[in-house]
């Protein structure tokens, strides 16, 4: 049963999932600002009969559309040819792409020792496969370099790794991808990781942004109108390069030390988030003085998410800060680690436990609400229980942890940047960078 809004991303939807002719009964309106009496007249008068008919009736076949094969021409000549045809057939994003000529393709795959028909795994909705020539074709659409096409691989294996979650890339927030880079890489390609560290204008941050999108678009299968069901959606971001001389300069792990990964490792970090606010002006002279302005932004940027710590994904929502380097630094001439300052965040950046309850079970209308309860049957932490007074404060997340910090932007400027996550749709996963053997070879023929 599909609102009779979806049905479009139904049929898309199933053609992805091998049954094209799957069956599906309208359901009118939307549930959601309908009456009971409204709803139950819709379903018992539209719905039923449909349901039954379904059920008993054999299905219409249908056949699936063809695709070419991965080194099929699809297209023959100049720039304005090979662009009308790729917008006409949705496989660019509205602007004008680098027609992937297999010469530019093979120029990428000299970048990484895998073999070109090698697939990363099998993208939902579509289910196609994420092979390596796939990549270099996107990557040259998007306006990459070659030598960008190790980042790319680490892109999508990170797409392809089962807890990230690219199914849900789609969903009706419409949350984009953030993509954190960290390591030797960033010197070495010429990531931007100061002043206007999101702002379009150095290639390889806004390139292998755009190319994320682009994936999404031609091999997962997240097309407006059809498998993409963001109710405004957001554009692909700019990816952000972190300042590794001023975390080390403070004695804090960068973001891909929190994820285990060592100095020498080269890796790509993905999160998929709602949206975010940059807190400009955040003044103080020592880490007890900025606090509470950043804890009261980090709260106010929550609100529908919480559902991600107590309901759908139990425990997996992971706020991700961006700190410029002089609040970092501020924050750690206090003597505070970034251990320390997760925990202050942690414990301080709370809501009353009858406004978190409030959130999901009225504004939300969220099954999973009730702290004391969920707390009883051990499915979430004792944090949020610690007595029955409703206007006890309660965190945004279960563990210090679950906080991501990432250091980065202009040198000068006393501002951070917070994004609200998209929980277990778009899980934090980090990815290393796999350089091909000739390359330092490669980067000074380039």
């Amino acid at each position: 049963m599909v609102c009779e809004g979806f049905l479009p991303l139904a049929k898309a939807a199933s053609v992805g999932l091998g049954m094209p002719n799957l069956p599906v009964a309208r359901v009118i309106g939307h549930p959601g600002v309908q009456s009971k009496e409204q709803l139950r007249k819709n379903a018992l008068e539209v719905t039923l009969q449909q349901v039954i008919d379904n059920l008993l009736k054999p299905p219409q076949a249908v056949k699936g559309d063809s695709e070419p094969g991965p080194r099929d021409v699809v297209v023959k000549g100049g720039f304005d040819e090979v662009n009308d045809y790729f917008y006409r057939n949705e496989l660019s994003d509205g602007l004008p792409i680098v027609p992937p000529t297999v010469e530019k393709v093979e120029r990428f795959l000299r970048f990484t020792d895998r073999d070109p028909d090698e697939s990363l795994g099998s993208l939902l909705p579509d289910s196609r496969a994420a092979t390596i020539w796939s990549i270099a074709v996107n990557g040259v659409m998007a306006g990459c370099r070659p030598e960008y096409m190790p980042v790319l691989v680490a892109l999508i294996e990170a797409m392809a790794d089962h807890g990230y979650g690219v199914e849900h890339s789609g969903n009706t927030p419409g949350g984009e991808t953030l993509i954190v880079v960290n390591g030797p890489i960033i010197r070495q390609l010429g990531f931007n990781y100061t002043q206007g560290v999101m702002r379009d204008g150095f290639m390889p941050n806004t390139a292998i942004g755009r190319f994320w999108r682009l994936y999404l678009r031609n091999v997962a299968g997240f097309l407006p109108h059809k498998n993409d069901k963001a109710t405004f959606g957001n554009t692909w971001r700019v990816v952000v390069a972190e300042n590794e001389d001023v975390a080390r300069k403070i004695g804090w792990p960068t973001t891909s030390a929190d994820f285990g990964f060592g100095p020498e490792d080269s890796t790509v970090m993905i999160s998929r988030h709602t949206g975010g606010n940059h807190i400009s002006s955040v003044s103080g002279a020592t880490a007890a003085d900025l606090m509470p302005y950043i804890c009261d932004a980090l709260v106010r940027q929550y609100s529908w998410q919480i559902m991600f710590t107590v309901g759908q994904g139990m425990g997996t929502l992971r706020p991700q800060l961006l700190l410029s380097p002089i609040i970092a630094e501020t924050i750690a001439g206090s003597g505070w680690s970034k251990a320390d300052l997760r925990r202050h965040l942690f414990e301080h950046a709370r809501l009353p436990a009858h406004q978190f309850e409030r959130i999901l079970r009225d504004w939300t209308q969220k099954p999973t609400w009730n702290l004391k309860e969920e707390h009883e049957a051990g499915r979430i932490p004792e944090v949020f229980h610690v007595s029955d007074d409703p206007n006890r404060m309660v965190p945004l997340v279960w563990k210090p942890e679950d906080i991501l910090i990432t250091v980065t932007g202009d040198l000068a400027r006393n501002s951070i940047y917070i994004f609200a996550h998209n929980g277990v749709l778009g899980f934090p996963t980090a990815k290393r960078i796999v350089l091909p053997k000739r390359w330092e070879e490669l980067l000074s023929r380039k």
